[in-house]
């Protein structure tokens, strides 16, 4: 008996949510009195997962891009190697999408939003977030193997030193029916998925040509930049940085919204966020009542004394 996770990693390096998962998983396994195995795709680095409470992982090696299909084939092959009762994965765009076909193929149940560690293993009890992180339940799972999906950036990162063995492993894996003709992707970037701050900009911003007040504030913060769907929609900036419940979620730690007025489906995806802050000119914009922190004023005089006084405070840092 063990508890499994599935370490997510991108151009062969475990991402963030791998060692969150990593962290959530040891919480799980130190509580049943089991060990924790991950299984990883494609991994240079794999060992680094001993730093958060992981004892093996089985690394496998596919070609090509992700495919769920596959992705979970593998995963369901891992669960079965390594007895695991438990199944870790986190939150992600990619986990939502080959997490149903793993519970399908192991018969489990799948707990999705899962923002804390059990309240009980009997019954199998999870504390999820609900209504769009308006309100959270008590979740119980009730099948022999159970799947959680763990909230990004809700469990956090756990140091715990264990020693770690890498193993390659090589199951048979399905059969991938999606052809990849290219794929582009952004360089020396911070991606939305793994950011601790996220720096959005709305129709206020007034066109593209001002998207470099959101570049500049996002590159002072080491931050990621994203946007509202009418701005995505209207091409000043590309479809992956749509968040909103149309478009991807964010859980950051903290969001910055710039020119955004708070439409109900842009709260709704970044809701998880810890701390927001919204810079609009219109003091009845929706988004002042989510927000914990509200500027009222241009953002085109706003942003660039914000800019200059945190170059200001990071110089005599």
């Amino acid at each position: 008996m063990s508890v499994l996770v599935y370490a997510e990693s991108e151009g062969g390096k475990l991402k963030k949510v791998a060692f969150e998962v990593a962290s959530y998983g040891k919480a799980v396994a130190d509580q049943m009195g089991t060990e924790v195995i991950a299984v990883t795709f494609n991994v240079a680095d794999a060992d680094a997962l001993g730093n958060y409470g992981v004892s093996k992982v089985m690394n496998i090696t596919v070609d090509g891009n992700f495919d769920a299909k596959i992705y979970a084939s593998g995963i369901q092959h891992a669960a079965s190697e390594a007895a695991a009762k438990v199944v870790v994965v986190s939150s992600s765009a990619d986990s939502r999408y080959l997490t149903p076909l793993l519970a399908i193929g192991l018969e489990a149940g799948y707990a999705t939003n899962v923002v804390a560690a059990p309240s009980s293993l009997s019954p199998f009890t999870v504390k999820r977030s609900a209504f769009t992180n308006k309100a959270f339940t008590q979740t119980e799972i009730s099948s022999e193997i159970k799947i959680i999906g763990v909230s990004n950036n809700a469990f956090g990162l756990v140091e715990n030193t264990t020693a770690c063995t890498v193993e390659d492993f090589a199951p048979g894996l399905a059969t991938s029916a999606i052809t990849v003709e290219s794929v582009d992707k952004a360089t020396d970037k911070v991606t939305i998925a793994d950011a601790e701050v996220v720096v959005s900009g709305g129709r206020g911003l007034k066109g593209p040509e001002n998207w470099h007040l959101i570049e500049d504030l996002a590159s002072t913060l080491g931050a990621a930049t994203a946007c509202s769907k009418p701005v995505s929609d209207m091409g000043w900036r590309p479809h992956s940085e749509h968040v909103g419940q149309t478009g991807k979620p964010v859980a950051s730690n903290l969001y910055i919204a710039i020119g955004v007025s708070g439409a109900i489906q842009h709260l709704a995806g970044i809701n998880s966020s810890k701390v927001k802050v919204v810079i609009n000119n219109d003091p009845e914009a929706p988004f002042f009542k989510a927000a914990d922190y509200g500027i009222v004023g241009d953002a085109f005089e706003v942003v660039p004394q914000l800019i200059e006084k945190l170059k200001a405070f990071k110089a005599q840092a």
